[in-house]
């Protein structure tokens, strides 16, 4: 048993406690890392509100950097002292939607959490990381090692942000050379899924936002147009600035209006894919004969679809080439006592990412 520090929601809506925890040794298939950096996600964030429920107390923290400093029975992808992104994709390798190359949507349950409060009361190690902490115990499986010259900052973004993003237009929407894709949401995720736009070939690249500042942020990421979404019809800009509908339209936002207005993007056989996370309720509407008589999709995206141990050392080496944006969207570097501090300033929507650094 190991004590560590860690950032715990008890009460959601309330400010994170820094708490001592009890991390238990990494069992068979098991690594434990000591961290270097986690990076704070919306999806933390509305976790610790309450947005999707979930039971308390718990660690949450899901885009995390470290080193390899233990390693359980039976180990073989890594070896302590690798430097390791650490994800909250948990695969069982057997499951149907494993089997068929689909690890992000498991369906094997999680384990059971390895944290635990000094009195023995168990803490829920949220997304199968509880990474707001200086160690974590995970499974093999969530872990990719990287190279040891990669900051720590841009390690831990491959975690999430930039797999969600670059996966959803590359892996979901499955972006074809030529195409032209309008991106809502112009944030973390968003200027990632504008990225892999840019990396797999698209022709034009509409950024759409509430926000002049992070337009022109936007497109210093690749995006050939930036359309202000408090405009009166912003699909119409953005048709206009095609010249023709989008083949792929991608909605990084867990906004309702953003997803109640993005089919209107779409030309005849677009996609749109659905990867910003509304919170647990929410509902959206849509007018049906327009997506049947004009052959649309809608494509639901958790995580990119991504393949971690295919995509991240492929997405790693397209930063090393300087053709992926990482250090970029770092706004903001942070100390564990500071998190609170951190989530407010994310909250604000200005921040591209803020990380914690251990």
């Amino acid at each position: 048993m190991t004590t560590i520090k860690a950032a715990v929601c008890t009460e959601f809506g309330a400010p994170l406690q820094i708490e001592n925890l009890t991390l238990r040794a990494p069992e068979a298939g098991e690594v434990e890392v000591t961290l270097e950096a986690v990076a704070i996600c919306h999806s933390d964030i509305s976790f610790a509100d309450g947005g999707w429920g979930g039971d308390l107390p718990a660690v949450y923290g899901h885009e995390a950097a470290g080193r390899v400093t233990h390693v359980g029975a039976g180990v073989k992808q890594v070896k302590q002292g690798d430097r390791v992104v650490v994800t909250l994709i948990r695969a069982c390798g057997t499951c149907p939607n494993c089997a068929t190359g689909k690890p992000t949507t498991c369906e094997s349950p999680s384990a059971a959490s390895p944290i635990t409060r000094a009195d023995g009361t168990p803490v829920v190690q949220a997304m199968n990381c509880g990474a707001f902490a200086e160690k974590v115990v995970v499974d093999q499986s969530q872990v990719v090692a990287l190279p040891d010259d990669m900051p720590a900052e841009a390690v831990a973004l491959l975690a999430c942000g930039v797999i969600t993003g670059i996966g959803a237009v590359v892996n979901a929407g499955r972006l074809q050379a030529g195409e032209d894709v309008v991106v809502i949401g112009a944030g973390g995720v968003g200027l990632n899924a504008i990225q892999g736009a840019r990396i797999a070939g698209a022709r034009r690249i509409v950024a759409v936002d509430m926000s002049e500042e992070k337009l022109e942020i936007a497109k210093e990421f690749g995006a050939t147009h930036g359309i202000l979404a408090t405009s009166k019809a912003p699909w119409k800009d953005a048709i206009k600035a095609l010249g023709r509908g989008a083949d792929i339209v991608a909605v990084t936002v867990g906004a309702i209006p953003a997803y109640e207005s993005a089919m209107r993007y779409l030309g005849y056989g677009g996609r749109m894919v659905m990867v910003g996370m509304p919170h647990t309720g929410a509902m959206a509407q849509y007018e049906p004969v327009v997506p049947a008589f004009m052959s649309q999709h809608m494509i639901g995206s958790k995580m990119g679809d991504v393949v971690i141990s295919r995509d991240i050392p492929w997405m790693a080496d397209l930063y090393k080439q300087g053709r992926l944006k990482l250090d970029e969207l770092v706004s903001g570097r942070w100390t564990l006592e500071q998190i609170n501090e951190a989530i407010a300033d994310t909250k604000t929507g200005g921040a591209r990412r803020n990380v914690i650094l251990f």
